[in-house]
């Protein structure tokens, strides 16, 4: 993949990264650009079809996977998602650099391609602050919501691997985490 070398954040759903990613893409639009990928989900109320996610069936997702045309894919709480090799291919031809709102599982699966990107994790200050700011969002079930957290677990006990990433980001503020990714992302 030709174009300026991409970035790719991760964390637990609730940690902050849509939020970090919409600033990013609101104060520098004309030099970041972002990945849409693909989801089995369903879209959630406001979400729009081709700017949030791909919204696709899983018979047309599987039928891209097997065709090779994904760099990553992984299922959560029985939908799928990915990440094609055209919705990065889009965005750097528009010569931007390219970020990915990946999970971990992602993060691994991307290290074996020759993307060779920034990896950015971003993570909640606990636990506890990550389950109030979900339970906030009021888009989640008891029974998503205890996956979700169980993930986030997970998820934060593989980031502690060594090299996985570049940098990690603990978002207790905002302010003072955008301006860490900016400092990472403006050299």
């Amino acid at each position: 993949m030709q174009g300026p070398r991409p970035v790719v954040l991760s964390g637990p759903s609730g940690a902050g990264k849509s939020t970090l990613l919409k600033k990013l893409l609101k104060d520098y639009e004309n030099i970041f650009g972002f990945s849409v990928s693909h989801t089995t989900r369903q879209p959630r109320p406001g979400e729009v079809n081709g700017k949030d996610y791909h919204f696709v069936t899983r018979e047309e997702m599987q039928k891209e996977i097997d065709a090779g045309e994904f760099i990553e894919h992984a299922e959560f709480s029985g939908n799928m998602y990915g990440t094609s090799k055209g919705a990065v291919q889009a965005v750097q031809a528009q010569n931007q650099i390219c970020v990915l709102d990946i999970d971990i599982q992602g993060v691994k699966n991307i290290k074996k391609t020759d993307l060779n990107p920034i990896y950015i994790s971003v993570q909640p200050p606990s636990i506890d602050i990550l389950e109030k700011r979900l339970r906030d969002r009021k888009t989640e079930t008891e029974e998503s919501l205890k996956k979700r957290l169980t993930a986030a677990r997970v998820d934060l006990e593989l980031s502690k691997e060594p090299g996985l990433f570049d940098l990690v980001i603990i978002n207790d503020d905002l302010e003072k985490a955008y301006s860490e990714l900016k400092e990472v992302l403006l050299e």
